[in-house]
């Protein structure tokens, strides 16, 4: 995979009309060209952090409440699309945009090749449990020294020290991809808000993909997967922790629709002369 190509697909907008549903621009970037870009090119200390944030309906929700989320999206290198009625909604405003999920981002990066020792894997997750099978698939893949874990206590990303000590621990691994497994808005406000502390590196905010990756949490079939209902698997898994969570997200969802669609609207009358 060429990283000339992945550099331009991450950098051009998805095909399509000018329109930037959310005022959102979406990358037309694949999971194989971003994965290409982490493991073959070093970034330069002059480049900084290059963030990867992968919108769904929970994110699209956060964006309206969260100024440290809206930071980190606005600083975000590339803009991918996850969840499917995001992709809907980007399609019906004329733009051709694919669906790129947190899963196939993960799974290209840790299939990736990574023969050329100076990747360092830095993987921020949620549990012991979580650590103990990373080192473990590392020790499998030939790179038990390239692969550092952590996991932080709940609530850090309202401890200031405890952020400033994870990024610092980031720094010191040498960190070439940064991946953060612990769900929104954590993870994307915590490398927006500590990029001067971090290495030169890609991070990816990938949630639960990681686990999926190891074997640790079991994706919806692919039947499900196709046809958009891959978050009706995982209300089936965990209905009592995900059950207010979608039903806040799906109402807050519907409620950026409405209000995109409004902007949209006064900037057409204002552009036809007419008065908003």
């Amino acid at each position: 995979m060429s990283t000339t190509i992945g550099r331009a697909a991450v950098a051009r907008g998805a095909h399509g009309t000018t329109r930037r549903p959310f005022g959102l621009t979406f990358s037309s970037a694949s999971p194989p060209e971003l994965a290409a870009l982490a493991l073959t090119e070093r970034r330069r200390t002059e480049d900084g952090v290059a963030l990867v944030v992968t919108p769904n309906i929970d994110h699209i929700a956060w964006l309206r409440r969260s100024p440290g989320m809206a930071a980190a999206y606005a600083h975000a290198a590339a803009i991918v699309c996850d969840g499917w009625p995001v992709q809907l909604y980007a399609r019906a405003c004329g733009l051709a945009v694919r669906r790129v999920t947190g899963c196939e981002i993960a799974a290209e990066l840790m299939r990736g090749d990574m023969r050329a020792g100076w990747q360092r894997l830095f993987f921020v997750v949620d549990k012991a449990e979580t650590e103990t099978a990373l080192h473990e698939w590392a020790s499998r893949k030939g790179i038990g020294d390239r692969v550092e874990t952590f996991v932080p206590p709940f609530g850090f990303e309202d401890d200031n020290a405890v952020c400033r000590s994870l990024a610092d621990k980031v720094r010191a691994f040498g960190t070439t991809t940064l991946l953060m497994g612990v769900g929104a808005p954590r993870s994307e406000i915590f490398v927006d808000r500590f990029r001067d502390r971090l290495p030169p590196c890609w991070a990816f905010c990938v949630g639960q993909a990681v686990k999926i990756e190891l074997g640790m949490v079991r994706r919806a079939p692919r039947s499900l997967q196709r046809i958009g209902l891959e978050w009706f698997w995982r209300l089936g898994q965990e209905p009592q922790r995900l059950a207010g969570r979608y039903l806040w997200s799906s109402l807050a969802f519907a409620a950026a629709v409405v209000e995109d669609q409004w902007r949209l609207r006064v900037r057409r009358d204002r552009s036809c002369g007419g008065v908003a």
